[in-house]
């Protein structure tokens, strides 16, 4: 048995998992952001309330791991950024520790439980607030340390030329401090930057692809365009990691016919031709970050 988190801003979710279906959530506690004996407090009132001593502990967190330092970089949550928080969480709670960034506890939940069941490369992707993903092979993350590997939304790759007829575009300042990202622009908050842009509109994301749907032309036009930028670097991703199948998870991918469009562009663009869907939408939609913890610290425990 083994307890995984999920472990945000906001709200601390845990769970005891004793198989990949069988995974009991207790009730989800408020994340003490600027404390850390708080913190470390809240994960083991979660081990106590389950009430079974685990053989580890799992982290999905929103954040990477400095493979070189062992350093945590979580910005949302003040009180473990910059910390040796592996090291410091085992020595707190006296039980082993297992960190992962949430996107590749996504990637994990879609192979372990989710769309990319019977796949060996799993791509996990996610359209949300931000642009991200994660890489599976066999069953294990391609960098086990870190959270780094996976992370299509960086970089200045963005195309400044997209549309059928093409449009020039600005590169967007993305918030990792470059110009450029796909996260930039292809996040919900970079769709609206991007309809902003060549509308005059300010439209939530919700509603723009809401006026897709309906037919409106202005609406068309900036989704032509987003799926046009998406579809290059997702693109490349696949032909490089040889992904079989790509669940995509994030607010965004809430939009069944964006990611039916996004799938016919990038299938379009690679080396290898599907005759199926390759991205689709993931299936893991409630607590995937637990199921992915889960699927990491189980296979930890059944190494020993």
């Amino acid at each position: 048995m083994i307890v995984c988190f999920d472990i945000g801003g906001t709200a601390i979710k845990g769970a005891g998992a004793w198989a990949v279906d069988d995974i009991r959530p207790v009730a989800r506690r408020q994340t003490p952001i600027h404390d850390f004996d708080a913190f470390v407090d809240v994960l083991r009132s979660v081990i106590e309330e389950i009430g079974e001593r685990p053989d580890c502990v799992a982290l999905s967190i929103a954040g990477v791991i400095d493979p070189d330092t062992d350093r945590a970089n979580i910005a949302n949550i003040p009180c473990a950024h910059g910390r040796l928080l592996k090291a410091d969480l085992e020595a707190a709670l006296g039980i082993p520790v297992l960190i992962a960034n949430d996107a590749d506890c996504c990637a994990l939940a879609e192979y372990g439980a989710g769309a990319g069941r019977g796949h060996r490369v799993v791509f996990g992707a996610i359209l949300g607030t931000g642009v991200g993903g994660g890489l599976v092979v066999d069953g294990k993350l391609i960098n086990s340390a870190g959270g780094f590997a996976g992370e299509w939304g960086h970089g200045p790759v963005a195309a400044t030329r997209a549309g059928n007829p093409p449009v020039e575009l600005p590169r967007f300042a993305c918030g990792c401090g470059l110009d450029g990202c796909v996260d930039a622009i292809g996040s919900a908050r970079g769709m609206e930057k991007l309809h902003r842009h060549m509308t005059g509109i300010e439209m939530k994301a919700e509603e723009i692809l809401a006026a897709w749907q309906d037919g409106d032309e202005k609406a068309a036009r900036t989704i032509d365009i987003y799926i046009d930028i998406l579809s290059g670097p997702l693109s490349l991703v696949i032909n490089m990691t040889g992904a079989t199948i790509v669940p995509v998870g994030g607010g965004l991918s809430n939009s069944l016919p964006l990611i039916e469009a996004l799938d016919h562009a990038v299938r379009a663009r690679i080396l290898r031709k599907f005759q199926r869907p390759l991205v689709v939408q993931a299936e893991c939609a409630i607590e995937p970050g637990l199921v992915g913890a889960a699927v990491l610290g189980l296979a930890f425990a059944s190494s020993r």
